[in-house]
């Protein structure tokens, strides 16, 4: 360890990836809210429903190419640099939606630049989360890295926490019209503060002591991304796999239920939103308990005892979310977001232990991203799909094959803990 302090360096990997996903998920929740009228208005309102989930889409599929972007430059000259520059890009495109202006005003410019936008977003995105991780497990004292890898795994709840506080404030104190007419736009425009605040923290760190001794034994890998596929195919195929239970646990909870609980079951936005707010508690204490776990027994067992417990709750989707009471929502959507922290903090140290440091970063980002297009990027969108068809039994399932192929790829791994990142 330099001298940099511990406390410095998990705050640093975790505050990029809070404001990240605060950025992210509040346009999550306004595409559930107001993004489809404000955006697509002259359609009817399931074609809206499906244009706003789309745009949501946008990013998933965007943020493979920030991976490989700020993977490139992270493995050739560096962590520190590229963490700033993702956290730069993601916090320009967010500020930028909160001022785009409505399709009424300028036509389909408005829908184009807000997809310009929002994949603005996921390249940010996609170069963010491996450099946190990296940060926190190349820092890592031996035998903590699972539990310093668990820094970057509380940016989402926290940053969940702060986008749907910021919206049911909004909800509370403005009426509809307001909060349609421009209301919407304050939680995009606050991002610009978080950022400067994230930038503060990040200029200030040093690069991490792996990356400096490897670029002293030999030069940078000329293409990362070429080593990456060459050598190192099979451990980013899994480490995807791996995360395609997390992804699709996480956007059925929030954003797929969320809008199926205000549009089908008729419970109020601001209700439902409180009920997640709670489940989101779960996710965050999932997240130590998962780390210190994967730290002690390994990451294969915990992600392989998570996933199952994962298979088999999607069966309790239909019954419990279609009950109509709030205690058996509340209960099922924080099992979930439960599961979900319990699969997702051992990635932090496993995706940086499944690659050498010269193309770690380009590796972590690449599997993390790829599982999220598997996972998520039409997760909502295929639910939505399911339940007309099919019904909510139908989106349940959905849950246990993800899970199902995320536990597929854990036993097909080799455990990782007593891996030495130098």
């Amino acid at each position: 360890m330099t001298h940099m302090s511990t406390t410095r360096i998990a705050f640093a990997s975790f505050i990029g990836t809070a404001i990240e996903f605060y950025d992210f998920y509040i346009y999550g929740l306004a595409v559930a809210m107001v993004i489809g009228p404000i955006f697509f208005p002259n359609s009817d309102p399931a074609v809206q429903a499906l244009n706003a989930f789309l745009t949501f889409g946008i990013a998933f599929l965007a943020r493979p190419f920030g991976a490989l972007l700020f993977g490139h430059f992270g493995d050739r000259i560096g962590r520190k640099t590229t963490l700033v520059a993702s956290l730069l890009v993601m916090g320009v495109s967010t500020t930028l939606i909160g001022v785009l202006p409505s399709y009424e005003a300028v036509g389909w410019v408005a829908p184009a630049l807000l997809c310009l936008l929002r994949f603005g977003q996921g390249i940010g995105l996609g170069g963010e989360w491996g450099g946190a991780a990296l940060l926190a497990a190349e820092y890592a004292p031996k035998g903590k890295r699972g539990w310093f890898g668990m820094f970057p795994q509380l940016g989402p709840p926290v940053g969940f926490l702060f986008a749907v506080g910021s919206f049911l404030l909004l909800a509370n104190t403005l009426d509809d019209a307001a909060f349609r007419d421009w209301g919407w736009r304050i939680p995009f425009l606050a991002s610009a503060v978080l950022v400067v605040v994230g930038l503060y923290v990040r200029l200030k760190l040093e690069e991490t002591p792996v990356f400096t001794q490897a670029l002293k034994t030999r030069a940078p890998a000329k293409l990362p991304l070429a080593q990456l596929f060459a050598h190192h195919a099979k451990p980013l195929v899994l480490g995807a796999l791996l995360m395609v239970v997390c992804y699709a646990l996480f956007y059925l909870t929030t954003v797929f239920s969320l809008s199926y609980g205000v549009t089908k079951l008729g419970i109020s936005r601001p209700d439902f939103l409180g009920m997640l707010c709670i489940a989101v508690l779960f996710m965050a204490a999932a997240t130590p308990l998962a780390a210190w776990a994967g730290d002690r027994f390994g990451r294969r067992p915990v992600l392989i005892v998570a996933g199952i417990a994962a298979l088999l709750s999607g069966f309790l989707m239909e019954p419990m979310l279609n009950s109509g009471s709030t205690v058996q929502i509340t209960a099922f959507l924080s099992l979930e977001l439960f599961l979900m922290g319990a699969t997702f903090a051992p990635m932090g140290a496993l995706l940086p232990e499944l690659f050498p440091t010269a193309v770690r970063y380009t590796g972590a980002g690449a599997a993390y991203n790829l599982g999220g297009i598997l996972g998520a990027s039409l997760a909502p969108y295929i639910a939505q799909q399911l339940v007309q068809h099919g019904g909510l039994s139908w989106v349940g399932g959905y849950i246990s094959v993800a899970a199902a192929i995320s536990v597929s790829a854990a036993f097909a791994l080799h455990e990782t803990r007593d891996q030495d990142l130098a």
